[in-house]
Formats: C-alpha cells, structure tokens, sequence
C-alpha cells in the first residue's frame, strides 16, 4: 500500500491508527467505555430482570380502541406484546380514555407508556418548523412547557399510567428527582424517545444516569454500534426494528436474531413502514390508527417467526415482570372486559398462530367506555 504524507493530526497510515487516535481511545477506556465500535459483535450477557432477552413494543397506539385492536390480534397471532407506546400525548385523551386505557392495559398485563406533551413542535414557536430545526420538536421549549409537560406526566400517573415516554433531558431530569422524591409515582417508569437523538455510549449513558429506564436508539445503528452502547449501559434499549418512514423506513426482521443476541436486554418494537403519520391522533383518524395497530401486530407475528428460526433459543418474558411499567388500576374499578391471555406472556419464542377463536377484548364494559 502507498504510505501516504499528511499534515497532523494524523488519522490511518498504511493500515495503522495514528498514535493521537489510539491516545483518544485509551481515554475512553478509563471512563469505562468502549473504544470503538465492537465489529466482533459480541453477545450480550445482560438480561431483563426476569431473565429475558427481549420482549415486544407496539408504538403508535392511540387510546383505548387501538389498544382494544392490538389485544385482540395480538391473541389471535400468539404476539406476545409486553409494552404498547403513544404518540400524541396524555394530554390528547380524556380522563375517561385516560381510566380505560389504564383498566384494560392492567388487565392484560401489558405496560403503556405515553409520550409526555407538550413540545416544541407542536407549540406557536416558528424555530422547530425551520428547515434546520427539526431537533427542537422534541423539546420543552421554556419553563411554562417544562411545567406543562411535567404536569402530563402528573396527570396520566394520577390516572394509573406507569409509562411516560420523553423527549427531553430537562424533563427527564426533573421527573426523575419529582419520582425520587414522592411528586410521582416510584413505579413510574421513563421510556425515553428515538426523538432525543443520543447515539453513542457515551450521550446514552448520561441518559440512564439521569433517570431513564429504558432508551430508544436511532432506527439505523448497526450491529457493532449497538454492541458498543450494550456494552456501555445496562439499561434497556429500544430498537425499531421496523420503522415508520420519517424514521428512515429501515425493515429489518431479517437481522432481528442478531439484535437480541447483541443488545439484550431489547425491546423489539415493530413500527410500520408505508403508513401516515396520524400524530395528533384523536377520533377524526380512530379507523386508521386500529387498523395500523393491527397490522403492527402481524408484522410483529412476521418477526417472531424469523426469531424463532434464526435463533430458537432466544427468551422472551412469559409473564407480567415485575419490572413492567403496568398501569394501577385507580378508584377501585375493575379493568374493562376480560382482558387477553397473549399479551404479556405467551411461549418463549412462539412459532405459530391459533386458530380464530372469535375472541374479543370488550373495550368500556365497566367505565362506560371511552369519550
């Protein structure tokens, strides 16, 4: 190879890494981090607290009617869904969808976690609707949103909600000192979003200081980049391994077997490329967000099954864990219907689908249903 000439500082000569490249690596070794991204992909010896390696989120749904639809096709493939997320915030459903999404959730065994509004993006600022300025959306722009996103928070807690999905480093930082100090619930628990962007070991690492539970990577890392970030925290990361379009549209079911033998302990969460985004949603769209519920579902039964071929041996959560962000059920009223034996369980890496039983969770039968 051709020694090349180069001005300092030097990077790659003749196939070696220049001595101040192998200095800067050398630091991050001594803060406990890795020094590059691990190539070799090494498998992951971290686990949830059940001892599972993965477990299946199904974003985007929105209010008690879609998570009637993912319940019931999630029984109908045997899709164990552990976790359900939303988008358009707490703050878009009356307390009455509030008490059912809670109640059903809590039946199911099935965690909900909801994104805490509102944010930039949606506030009367013009600097997240610039061309430069779409990393603003995601953020509490002032202390008034601040407040208002952090009383989301409180009121979906109030409600029973255990999950709260953040955007935001300030929010998480203040929830998690309001959760250490009795403000919030101590079961409450932070997923946070694709949305903050943090996408090395080091910015995710200062996530999990700060509170987070679990921290959704960006939808495009590969392999050795994940076993980097593994290999740097041990709290859970969330990865879509389908994703909508306006995150890069990415479908990966293929490399879902090396994604758990990896990132353990790993949320699999099955988003659905070519699909509108309905953010805000609301009863306007209800037809459309049950309907991508649905088919997130099925593709969740198309990722499983590839799971199961690639790697058989790969174990998921068979019951509610302890660690699971499940809704309380408030006021003493029972949850709505009779719940699903699927979500929240199901075999260690199911390989098929039973029969249409004609089963179906009955949304409201004890809080009169949603507004």
């Amino acid at each position: 190879m051709l020694a090349l000439t180069i001005h300092e500082p030097a990077v790659i000569l003749d196939g070696l890494e220049a001595p101040q490249v192998e200095r800067t690596r050398k630091f991050l070794r001594t803060l406990a981090l890795p020094p590059g991204d691990l190539a070799e992909a090494p498998t992951s010896t971290k686990r949830f607290d059940d001892g599972a390696q993965y477990r299946v989120e199904i974003p985007s749904v929105e209010g008690p009617e879609a998570l009637e639809g993912v319940l019931d096709e999630a029984f109908r493939r045997a899709v164990p869904v552990h976790r359900v997320s939303q988008g358009s915030g707490g703050m878009l459903l009356t307390t009455q969808e509030l008490a059912s999404t809670a109640a059903l959730a809590a039946d199911a065994g099935v965690e909900v976690s909801l994104f805490a509004r509102p944010l930039a993006g949606w506030d009367t600022g013009a600097a997240a609707l610039a061309p430069g300025g779409s990393a603003l959306a995601g953020q509490a722009r002032g202390t008034e949103q601040l407040v208002h996103v952090l009383e989301d928070i409180r009121r979906t807690a109030e409600a029973g909600i255990r999950g709260a999905l953040v955007t935001d480093i300030g929010v998480l930082s203040v929830a998690a000192s309001m959760r250490e100090r009795g403000e919030l619930p101590g079961d409450l628990r932070f997923k946070v979003s694709v949305q903050m962007g943090c996408a090395n070991p080091a910015s995710i690492r200062i996530v999990e200081r700060l509170g987070a539970d679990s921290y959704n990577v960006p939808t495009d890392l590969s392999l050795a980049q994940l076993a980097a970030v593994r290999a740097a925290v041990d709290l859970p990361i969330d990865l879509y391994v389908e994703a909508p379009d306006d995150l890069g549209g990415f479908v990966r079911h293929f490399e879902i077997a090396e994604i758990v033998r990896v990132a353990a302990p790993v949320y699999l969460k099955f988003g659905l490329r070519n699909a509108p985004n309905i953010y805000p949603s609301g009863t306007h769209l209800g037809a459309t967000a049950v309907a991508l519920c649905r088919e997130r579902v099925r593709r969740a039964r198309i990722g499983l099954d590839l799971l199961a071929r690639y790697y058989p041996d790969a174990t998921t959560s068979t019951g509610p864990a302890p660690d699971l962000a499940v809704p309380a059920k408030v006021g003493g009223s029972p949850a709505p219907g009779g719940g699903s034996p699927v979500p929240g369980g199901g075999s260690p890496v199911p390989g098929g689908e039973p029969p249409d039983t004609g089963h179906r969770v009955e949304v409201g039968a004890a809080t009169g249903g949603a507004a």
